[in-house]
């Protein structure tokens, strides 16, 4: 078996707040021990799949310190340039670096030692692992930092009613019309369950959007927090304190992390979604944990934590201890 000595890992993003936190998740699981690295690649090599061409470091520019040895013994990486990284840290060392990749590379995941690519991305392998949904950190002990962050949460009527809201996808544009179909429904459900609303949007939501959401929950009990602007972002404090959330349909990480409360949550979808964020729904209404917004559902249901389990198969797979 081979060890994780300090500082062995590396955890390579482009710095986005969904990549950053599933590979920093996955990393912690994994060891104490973690050096982050944000990559930035230039064109053209950031235009394509991460294939090996000549003169590799070029791509890097003045990130190319930031990828010298001595080399880790894992590297984590989530999203297209990671993977581009993750690869080549793994030519560049000659296989003395474990490249894991979070999400589909697009080629051949035999390029790294392992893959981690949700169902609904739909690519299988001998070196690929499917969980449901993102990977993420929450468990009952984040949970319980979350309401002790936001401990004044706890003051607020009940039922409280979690709205988490997303934005904008790659590669497709923001429906707003959508967003104010959805924006109705939640404030119809809440004006049938009475109680609060916890409101937070992300750095996705268009600022053309933001208006529209305070003016939805005006006089409504509870916070929306739009950005930086109205204080600290309460994320975990939802997650925390509600007792039933509501999450924009296009998130597939706030998706999962919401169904890791054991909490019932809710979407409200009113125009056809991508087919693999489809296949995303489908999977998870499936399994009981998605609902439409305005279901009944027990107050509880069975979390979605995926996270230490995918850590343990890294670690069975890869031979580390």
């Amino acid at each position: 078996m081979s060890a994780l000595p300090p500082g062995s890992c590396w955890v390579v993003t482009d710095g986005a707040a969904g990549n950053r936190r599933q590979a920093l998740a996955l990393a912690e699981a994994l060891t104490p021990s973690i050096r982050e690295i944000v990559v930035d690649l230039r064109a053209p090599w950031s235009w394509f799949a991460p294939r090996a061409f000549p003169a590799a470091r070029l791509a890097l520019g003045r990130d190319n310190e930031s990828f010298l040895p001595p080399w880790p013994r894992l590297a984590i990486g989530c999203g297209r340039q990671a993977a581009w990284a993750t690869r080549h840290i793994r030519l560049w060392s000659e296989g003395a670096c474990l490249a894991v990749q979070i999400l589909d590379p697009r080629i051949d995941p035999t390029h790294w030692d392992m893959v981690i690519a949700p169902r609904h991305d739909d690519l299988r392998g001998d070196n690929v692992l499917n969980p449901l949904g993102s990977l993420h950190p929450i468990d009952d002990v984040w949970l319980t930092d979350g309401r002790e962050a936001f401990a004044q949460f706890a003051e607020l009527p009940s039922p409280r009613l979690g709205v988490l809201i997303g934005g904008v996808r790659h590669g497709g544009p923001f429906d707003m019309t959508a967003f104010d179909a959805f924006l109705r429904a939640v404030r119809a459900r809440h004006d049938r369950d009475g109680g609060t609303v916890l409101v937070a949007a992300s750095r996705r939501t268009p600022a053309g959007a933001l208006a529209g959401i305070r003016e939805a929950f005006a006089g409504v009990p509870g916070i929306v927090w739009t950005d930086s602007t109205d204080g600290a972002n309460p994320y975990p404090g939802i997650l925390g304190w509600a007792d039933r959330l509501v999450v924009t349909p296009d998130s597939v990480n706030m998706l999962s992390e919401a169904c890791a409360t054991g909490r019932p949550v809710h979407t409200f979808v009113s125009t056809p979604l991508p087919e693999k964020l489809a296949r995303f729904h489908a999977e998870l209404r499936s399994a009981g944990l998605l609902h439409d917004l305005d279901a009944h559902t027990p107050d509880r249901q069975m979390p979605l934590r995926e996270t230490a389990a995918i850590a343990a198969e890294v670690r069975r797979h890869l031979g580390l201890t």
